[in-house]
């Protein structure tokens, strides 16, 4: 079995479709007002909108159950990490190694946290 498709709740299009094609440089596929997928190399990338978007509890980033934490490969991490950080996208966990790759933990307009690692 593989993942076939992640679905990511957001509050309005504009702001994540800028922030994963303009700012993550992933190819947009297509886009409506209400369902937006992205051509990455593996499983599709799918942006659904909801009637509002997540609080924020006073920066406090939680791992909530129903949620989800979508996970991204690159070729050059300090090469993507320095893009992000050009784009003022917040950083929330700078380069670690968990499990023998290193991950760094970004948050998108949302503010669901994605992890990148090389």
């Amino acid at each position: 079995m593989r993942v076939n498709y992640v679905i990511v709740i957001v509050s309005d299009m504009n702001r994540p479709v800028s922030f994963y094609r303009d700012v993550l440089g992933i190819s947009l596929k297509f886009e409506t007002h209400e369902w937006t997928e992205f051509a990455t190399e593996g499983a599709t990338l799918a942006l659904h909108k909801s009637d509002g978007s997540n609080p924020d509890e006073a920066g406090q980033q939680k791992v909530l159950a129903g949620r989800s934490r979508p996970g991204f490969k690159v070729q050059n991490l300090e090469e993507f990490h320095k893009r992000m950080t050009e784009e003022n996208v917040t950083c929330i966990q700078e380069s670690k190694e968990v499990f023998g790759a290193n991950i760094i933990q970004y948050v998108n307009p949302d503010g669901l946290v994605i992890s990148v690692s090389e």
